[in-house]
């Protein structure tokens, strides 16, 4: 590799010259600046963008940890967290923990090893030993889309309660009064608030709650459409469905068209995301849209300003859900 004294002598400058050119820490007039980057692009010189960084504390490179990279939620919010990261200047590094509290501490580890300048951690449950090692450590950390109880951290939230009671209100305004729920995990957050509004939803409208309508799913395509099997079978069954992820509507979607069911006249449906694939299920579906953009935006600005200032008190910020109306959330009247 070409070092920065062979730059110098080509140039016919000091190795200091060459390297104030490189960090632009002092004026250099321009006809010696000019032939330093000539003498560099003759010698085909990269500065050591790694070991620069490494010397003034940062590295410029953020960790991104999820839990279901296939999930194509957390796909597309890891694609706009990129997206708002690369435009203030930042790599980011992706692991993926499978839901896995031992891959969790893994990569964890590694993103400490390569000394990341902060971490983007969307747990995999509410409780998260790795996590608390972090803040020990005094890493910057934002946690995105879950809520731990207990730790001192930047948060950035879904109004997954407000979105419970988005989907509850839609379905009951078009008539329905028997709701069967297809929520996600008891452990996370975002599934037991997106419960709390289907309740609060019922109960406002002076229905009676029929815990036999909430059955719970793992998020995944295949128990949305198992348990919409045994809602099905219920009687009488639910003349609608608020399931509490687009990819568990997708698989109660399939389940429904089984079963001669037509949506949304015999059954409507509404799922919760707003993924990409929502508009191309069969019907197109009606859900609630998490905000990637804004959730990924919030998570960046805080852990930045987190990075400038780790002094500063935990904050948590809620990203407000709204309605999209397609054709599965319809009918009855």
């Amino acid at each position: 590799m070409t070092t920065i004294r062979e730059v110098a002598l080509r140039a016919g400058v000091s190795p200091s010259t060459v390297s104030h050119i490189i960090n632009n820490t002092r004026f250099v007039a321009p006809e010696t600046r000019e032939r330093v980057l000539a003498a560099m692009a003759e010698l085909n010189y990269r500065p050591n963008v790694l070991a620069r960084s490494l010397r003034r504390g940062e590295t410029r490179t953020l960790g991104l940890i999820l839990p279901d990279s296939a999930n194509p939620f957390f796909a597309e919010v890891a694609r706009a967290i990129e997206d708002a990261a690369f435009r203030a200047g930042y790599n980011v590094i992706l692991g993926n923990t499978e839901n896995d509290l031992a891959r969790e501490q893994v990569y964890v580890d590694v993103f400490v090893q390569k000394q990341v300048d902060g971490l983007i951690f969307v747990a995999t449950g509410d409780q998260s030993p790795s996590l608390e090692e972090l803040l020990r450590l005094e890493l910057p950390v934002v946690v995105v889309d879950r809520q731990l109880p207990g730790l001192q951290v930047d948060t950035v939230l879904t109004d997954n309660l407000q979105g419970g009671l988005l989907a509850t209100r839609y379905l009951l305004s078009r008539g329905h009064r028997r709701i069967g729920c297809i929520t996600g995990p008891s452990h996370l957050t975002p599934s037991a608030e997106r419960v709390v509004g289907y309740r609060q939803a019922l109960l406002a409208a002076g229905l009676e709650l029929d815990e036999q309508l909430i059955r719970r799913g793992d998020f995944h395509p295949h128990s949305g459409y198992t348990l919409a099997y045994e809602l099905l079978r219920l009687n009488p069954p639910p003349t609608a469905l608020f399931v509490c992820n687009d990819m568990m509507a997708l698989g109660a979607l399939r389940a429904l068209a089984e079963a001669g069911l037509r949506v949304p006249a015999d059954c409507a449906v509404v799922g919760f995301d707003d993924i990409e694939l929502a508009s191309y299920a069969n019907p197109p579906l009606t859900t609630i849209r998490q905000d990637k953009t804004a959730l990924a935006e919030a998570a960046v600005q805080f852990l930045l300003e987190r990075i400038a200032d780790h002094r500063l008190p935990a904050r948590t910020h809620l990203v407000a859900t709204s309605l999209v109306e397609r054709q599965s959330g319809g009918a009855c009247q």
